[in-house]
């Protein structure tokens, strides 16, 4: 079967409305890391917030993401369930803190459950209560509602920096007009990392933004914060 690659009508609006800050996943409660690197002065401006998101896209963790939500979306498309759990269960496994792998369980057990409810009736079977990592939901759910991989890795990178972009706001070191300056640097980024993703399975998983791992982890402990991770 071909894969299709274009996107416009119903299958972009999907995509707008899954990924928009809008959808009920509590995206908001999460910053990532980055409030402990606010707190510590890794993160003070402009410039050093655009660097730590780039470097989370092509190195980090948006890159593993990106790479989970591929293998995902190929493994639903083929209605292969014996791969795409093993996705599953290593996307959560691979987790480097306790609290990033809350963050992903949470919002990915909220986009199950409001997709099933509201947009593909029966979608995602696993046992009750059994956690599921966010990019793994999206791309099973992108396959299973016809939509292209390429564009729905691109949306969801685009949600991923949109994301971390709002908590720096919130946390004080860059304005609102900062913010979309490190969104539009970015967007070449989001495409070359999307573009390499459907080229990349399980054994490509692994990253070297390690300041933000230990971000995550040292936030566990933080006296005073405003997110959960």
């Amino acid at each position: 079967m071909a894969e299709p690659t274009g996107i416009g009508g119903a299958d972009l609006l999907t995509l707008t409305a899954w990924l928009s800050p809008a959808f009920p996943v509590g995206g908001f409660a999460f910053s990532h890391g980055l409030e402990w690197a606010v707190e510590c002065g890794d993160l003070a401006d402009e410039a050093g917030v655009r660097q730590w998101i780039g470097d989370l896209l092509r190195f980090g963790s948006g890159r593993d993401d990106a790479i989970l939500l591929s293998s995902a979306w190929r493994a639903a498309r083929a209605g292969d369930d014996a791969a795409l759990r093993d996705v599953a269960e290593l996307a959560l496994a691979m987790q480097p803190s306790a609290e990033r792998r809350l963050e992903t369980a949470s919002l990915g057990n909220a986009f199950v459950k409001i997709v099933r409810a509201a947009w593909l009736p029966g979608f995602w079977d696993g046992p009750p209560g059994e956690d599921v990592a966010y990019p793994v939901a999206v791309g099973a759910a992108a396959a299973q509602r016809g939509l292209p991989l390429e564009p729905t890795v691109q949306a969801f990178l685009s949600a991923f920096v949109a994301s971390l972009v709002s908590s720096a706001i919130r946390l004080g070191p860059i304005g609102q007009t900062d913010g979309q300056r490190i969104l539009s640097a970015l967007i070449p980024v989001v495409l070359e990392v999307a573009a390499a993703a459907g080229r990349l399975g399980p054994d490509d998983l692994g990253g070297a933004a390690f300041r933000s791992d230990i971000a995550s982890m040292r936030h566990e402990t933080q006296y005073t914060r405003l997110f959960r991770s």
